[in-house]
């Protein structure tokens, strides 16, 4: 049985809903800036610190969990280029 709470490319082919939650370490963030890391962060599931799968009628739904880790490499990528 595959696990559930790593990054999986077959499994994440079959996602058909995703989710955030956002790291009580990351503190206060305006809606705006979490839309925008929400959307960031899905783009590149095999780079989040947490992430997790759970089964749905048609696929799965992926799961994040948005640290502040995960935020330093997005700045550090969107800054870099």
């Amino acid at each position: 049985m595959a696990d559930y709470n790593k990054y999986d490319a077959r499994v994440d082919s079959l996602v058909m809903e995703s989710l955030t939650n956002w790291d009580p370490s990351v503190g206060k963030l305006s809606d705006a800036d979490k839309a925008v890391m929400a959307r960031l962060v899905h783009r590149s599931p095999e780079k989040a610190t947490k992430v997790s799968y759970f089964r749905s009628h048609t696929g799965f739904t992926r799961e994040i969990t948005v640290t502040v880790d995960d935020i330093a490499r997005i700045y550090d990528e969107q800054t870099a280029g």
